[in-house]
């Protein structure tokens, strides 16, 4: 089963931008309870989307310089990357069909 991807501010470029598959990136900390609200989702997400799209994770206390250049203020904050662009934010914990939508509506584009 697939499991969402590890980001890291050495590795986010070579795996999110270069992507040619939509991506969905989970930027999350250990002590946010929100964070852990949507982690499963995620996990699923990952299994859901195996082969059609990358899902990846950002720890924004390790990460800091991706998480400073998108942004990111508040977490959970979920973005969905295609062609390395940022179409579509998610801030907030939210049900796994919000999020299955917006990587439905890349797939389909």
């Amino acid at each position: 089963m697939s499991k969402p991807i590890e980001l890291t501010d050495a590795n986010f470029d070579e795996i999110v931008t270069k992507s040619e598959k939509p991506v969905l990136v989970d930027f999350w900390a250990e002590w946010c309870g929100p964070c852990k609200m949507i982690h499963p989702v995620v996990e699923e997400l990952a299994a859901d989307y195996e082969g059609m799209a990358v899902i990846g994770k950002v720890d924004v206390d390790n990460n800091p310089n991706v998480s400073f250049k998108y942004g990111v203020r508040s977490i959970p904050t979920l973005l969905v990357f295609k062609n390395g662009q940022v179409v579509d934010k998610q801030v907030g914990a939210v049900p796994k069909g919000v999020l299955s939508q917006k990587l439905d509506a890349q797939l389909a584009s």
